[in-house]
């Protein structure tokens, strides 16, 4: 379908996908909650060629023009930082995370994170929205971020995160040699250390975790590997290759000898579809390290 912002609306011009069948099939396509469609019909929110309906059969070529955009919230204060901007269109932002900062402060009056960043450029370029991202990362890891732009969306991204429709790939410098094409799979469950309450360890009792990895390039003592995740739990790359005897170069809570200059693992490829205008957004970000 064709979409078109205009202020905080959408205007969706419905496709023989949605040929005679009612409005009540996108919002389920869409995962809207019965709470948001409620409030979409109490408020008169939306309205197909001008016209509004409880629940109208669509049409080709209709118009369905939505409220579709939530204001600021201010939830971070705008830190006014360049940002490595790899995508944007009218539904997202996917920006590149540099190492050293997280997705989001773990403190309201903290600013140094990438949110109160895309705070900043939103600010600069005149968007009245809030800052929503998708997914995170670990603070020292970098690579792409997904921020959802519109409201209407976030529902649907937030479900195929979670069903890993969002297909997510990591690149890795590891310790050792590693045969190279073959894809290997890690699983093993994983819990908090009791020893050490900022790290994670395989345990017996902890909440499966599975990590799919293979071998890209060997080096002189080390490998460049891809991770891919079937589960995303805290740390599972880090602790998962460590717990196999190849840790990330870098790692200082699970490599502790290594000497490398940062943590070499960079989150590289994203690949998704678009609800609404079913664009195959696949993005690659080159590793940093």
């Amino acid at each position: 379908m064709r979409i078109k912002k205009q202020g905080q609306h959408l205007l969706i011009t419905i496709d023989e996908e949605y040929e005679n069948r009612p409005l009540s099939d996108l919002w389920a396509d869409l995962h809207l909650s019965r709470k948001t469609i409620h409030l979409l019909k109490q408020n008169k929110d939306y309205k197909i060629n001008h016209v509004f309906n409880m629940n109208p059969i669509l049409h080709t070529n209709d118009v369905l023009d939505v409220l579709a955009y939530e204001h600021d919230d201010e939830t971070y204060a705008p830190d006014f930082q360049d940002i490595d901007i790899v995508y944007e269109d009218d539904l997202i932002l996917v920006v590149n995370k540099p190492i050293g900062i997280a997705v989001y402060p773990d403190d309201p009056h903290k600013t140094d994170s990438l949110s109160n960043r895309v705070s900043a450029y939103y600010m600069t370029q005149g968007y009245d929205i809030p800052v929503r991202y998708i997914h995170r990362l670990d603070n020292d890891t970098s690579g792409l971020v997904v921020f959802c732009k519109c409201h209407l969306i976030q529902a649907y991204l937030d479900h195929a995160l979670s069903i890993k429709e969002i297909q997510r790939e990591y690149l890795a410098y590891v310790e050792g040699y590693i045969k190279e094409g073959k894809e290997y799979k890690i699983e093993q469950n994983l819990g908090k250390d009791r020893h050490s309450p900022s790290k994670m360890r395989v345990h017996s009792k902890g909440i499966p975790a599975v990590t799919y990895y293979q071998c890209l390039e060997n080096k002189e003592d080390h490998a460049l590997v891809r991770c891919r995740l079937e589960t995303g739990r805290k740390h599972q790359i880090r602790v998962h290759m460590a717990s196999i005897g190849h840790p990330i170069l870098g790692d200082s809570l699970y490599n502790e000898g290594s000497d490398y200059p940062r943590l070499a693992l960079h989150a590289a490829y994203i690949k998704f579809e678009e609800p609404l205008t079913h664009l195959e957004i696949d993005l690659y970000s080159p590793i940093e390290f």
